[in-house]
């Protein structure tokens, strides 16, 4: 476990970086360094609540936020801009949970995909009739698969919520979902060690 500063009271902001089973989770307050946080175990003015599964119930200033793995929650006016905090698995990727016209989606950060791309399965799940786009040809580890050109209502991802944003549907050879520069043109990106943050542009 990570040693934990004393933390000032008018911290407003946390971001669920990672958590270790249902015992502890690493959250990153107000822009400070992760620290591991026991459930039970209060850091500042927000105390650790539970954990279920990759979801964390945290208590801030009174009132309880459920936070999935990357997302942000802040408290501060809605004048700030809208933030993610990914972390980076053990390969080195960034993982993370959101959403995409609502329904949750989980996305690898891919800086070198043109678009968000979805395998059809998930267009499948979410209704999205995919084969009325534009047909394309992408490339994919398996070789050329048919892909469609479409136009989602939103992508959330942590604090981030953007509308109108292109995907590719990909028919075979994609098993997850890709958060490419369609999303990722519409943040700034810094990255320091394992994390990762996403800023939105305005």
């Amino acid at each position: 476990m990570l040693a934990l500063a004393a933390l000032p009271a008018t911290a407003q902001e946390v971001t669920l970086v990672g958590v270790f089973g249902d015992k502890a989770a690493i959250l990153a307050v107000s822009g400070g360094e992760p620290k591991t946080v026991r459930v039970g175990q209060k850091l500042g003015n927000l105390t650790l609540i539970a954990i279920e599964g990759e979801r964390a119930v945290v208590e801030i200033e009174g009132k309880r936020r459920q936070l999935t793995r990357g997302q942000t929650y802040s408290s501060r006016v809605s004048s700030e801009r809208q933030s993610a905090t990914l972390a980076a698995d053990s390969s080195g990727h960034f993982f993370t949970e959101g959403a995409v016209n609502g329904s949750p989606m989980r996305f690898v950060v891919d800086t070198g995909a043109t678009a968000i791309s979805l395998p059809a399965a998930d267009a499948d799940r979410l209704g999205i009739d995919y084969r009325k786009g534009r047909r394309v040809m992408m490339q994919t580890a398996n070789g050329e698969a048919p892909a469609y050109m479409v136009q989602l209502v939103s992508v959330r991802v942590g604090g981030i919520e953007l509308p109108n944003i292109e995907a590719i549907i990909v028919e075979r050879g994609l098993t997850i979902a890709l958060l490419g520069m369609t999303f990722l043109n519409r943040v700034e990106m810094q990255r320091s060690g394992d994390r990762m943050t996403l800023t939105r542009r305005f």
